[in-house]
């Protein structure tokens, strides 16, 4: 083969690419009306399927336009997860805010992946807590509540994809408890955790410190009971035994 037929070879291959790469660029740019009318030009240019009109000739472009589908769905599934990982390395590095962004980018690419929005969740509490009040009005911020609203519905989501997903029900009952001051609205999310993870004691803390508030002592009280009972950690059982003295104190206190 002569070079002058190798170059005009790879002039041809060139154009191909080109066709075809600016054609998705067009396609994920969303444009319409004419330019909806030069994708499907441009592709008919990259494939060779023109009028197809016989049944050979149906085959053969269902078959070309599936090959390139194929190759669109490939391409997306691995963008989704090098954002997905850029996300989890940012938050390695307890980059929240980078972290955030990336998980949420990766959510368009896997919108029923409840890890992605457990760790929407965990990125925007932490958002949360880095708001302050810059201004010093004295009043909380509008951005910290923001990101506390966020980090909610990005737990719930995780759990409407999986209710048994022990992560995102306590780390929506930890929101509640401590950051919304919504005990009651964590007790049934705790209460389901510890169902699916009958000895996680930090399970049965948070629990407990959501009866307590809720003025259910004697649940509290066998929480810090089972703790102690369950914990092979001497702090946790400190810990719950001077929690449990609180508590029937304090319910003594209330006759």
């Amino acid at each position: 083969m002569t070079k002058r037929v190798l170059n005009k070879l790879r002039v041809k291959n060139t154009v191909r690419t080109f066709v075809f790469i600016f054609s998705v660029c067009m396609i994920f740019c969303g444009c319409e009306g004419k330019s909806s009318k030069t994708i499907i030009r441009l592709q008919k240019m990259e494939t060779g399927v023109h009028s197809p009109t016989t049944e050979a000739e149906l085959k053969e472009a269902i078959k070309k336009y599936n090959d390139r589908i194929m190759d669109l769905q490939l391409a997306s599934s691995q963008v989704g997860i090098w954002y997905k990982i850029l996300a989890t390395r940012y938050l390695d590095a307890k980059m929240y805010g980078e972290a955030l962004k990336n998980f949420q980018t990766a959510i368009q690419y896997y919108p029923a992946n409840q890890n992605l929005f457990y760790y929407v969740g965990v990125c925007a509490g932490y958002m949360a807590q880095a708001s302050l009040d810059y201004n010093a009005t004295g009043s909380q911020s509008k951005e910290k509540y923001n990101y506390l609203k966020l980090s909610e519905s990005a737990y719930l989501r995780a759990i409407e994809l999986e209710p048994r997903y022990v992560r995102a029900l306590y780390g929506l009952g930890v929101l509640y408890v401590f950051e919304l001051d919504q005990c009651d609205k964590a007790v049934p999310y705790l209460e389901k955790a510890l169902e699916v993870e009958t000895k996680n004691t930090d399970i049965m803390f948070v629990l407990a410190r959501a009866c307590f508030v809720e003025g259910n002592y004697d649940r509290a009280v066998e929480l810090y009971d089972r703790i102690i009972s369950t914990t092979k950690s001497d702090q946790k059982k400190k810990e719950a035994e001077a929690n449990k003295k609180i508590v029937l104190d304090t319910s003594y206190g209330s006759y």
